[in-house]
């Protein structure tokens, strides 16, 4: 039986993986999940070889405090590894991965900065740029992405799929019984406040299906429920809008559309979409 392979240095990557064509790459920033667990799992049926990255990118973080505050279990998270049978797990220092090579900057299109691009200046540059290299430095067939971060989703397909050859593939939101999405923020957050944010979330499911009734009142809707959520609850919200899935535009008449939040609870920073 192989044993999961740890890998610290980018000249061991090499080794381990040159002779493999077929590798699915499942980026993570650690305090690992279930939702990362489906990401792996996606992996492992699609993939010959499975390499997790455990990797807090300081690049993508336009707050040194919330970078600082990032949930990092990494005991736990090479437990879970092990457990799903991962082949591969890079846990690179930020030497290993910043060293003075510059790769292309990566600037986005003012279309592309609305949602999070517009509140966290620098975050899906950081992302862009943490994720072209590890494509170059892997290679992998396939990545696999979740649908929570919907635009770090769409912008790494924006400008990789037609750059490379890795094939980028999107898995469903996991979530709790409550509806919470899972996310590694989410180990910030007390009990109560994970309550919280099991009713927002069903909140925002009810208000998807009363906009699917009729789209043109998309809008008012969305001020209302706004408006309640922030009474009720007593959260910060950042930006909650419908948006298509072509283009991120603000047109959803004869599209396909998510509603997408970002919003604070006890000062946690949390984003989903339905």
């Amino acid at each position: 039986l192989l044993q999961m392979k740890l890998i610290r240095q980018i000249t061991d990557l090499n080794k381990a993986i040159k002779n493999f064509r077929k590798i699915g790459f499942v980026p993570t920033m650690g305090g690992l999940h279930k939702g990362h667990e489906s990401l792996i799992n996606t992996s492992k049926k699609k993939s010959s070889k499975t390499l997790v990255s455990i990797f807090v990118n300081p690049k993508q973080f336009n707050n040194f405090k919330d970078y600082k505050n990032y949930p990092r279990k990494l005991d736990n998270d090479l437990k879970i590894l092990k457990k799903l049978k991962v082949d591969f797990v890079f846990i690179p220092t930020i030497k290993q991965i910043y060293n003075d090579n510059k790769l292309s900057e990566f600037k986005l299109l003012k279309s592309h900065k609305v949602l999070c691009a517009k509140y966290r200046k620098g975050h899906f540059e950081g992302v862009l740029d943490i994720i072209n290299r590890f494509i170059i430095l892997i290679s992998p067939k396939y990545i696999f992405l979740g649908e929570k971060d919907f635009q770090q989703l769409y912008l790494i397909k924006k400008f990789f799929e037609k750059k490379y050859s890795t094939k980028i593939f999107s898995c469903k939101t996991i979530r709790n019984r409550n509806k919470v999405a899972l996310s590694s923020r989410n180990f910030l957050l007390n009990r109560d406040d994970l309550k919280k944010a099991g009713f927002i979330s069903q909140q925002l499911i009810e208000l998807k299906s009363q906009i699917n009734k009729n789209k043109d009142k998309a809008n008012y809707l969305i001020k209302k429920i706004k408006r309640n959520l922030i009474n009720k609850y007593d959260i910060k919200i950042e930006y909650l809008e419908a948006r298509n899935l072509t283009n991120l535009g603000t047109n959803i008449i004869k599209k396909k559309y998510k509603i997408f939040i970002a919003f604070y609870i006890n000062k946690v920073r949390l984003i989903d979409n339905f």
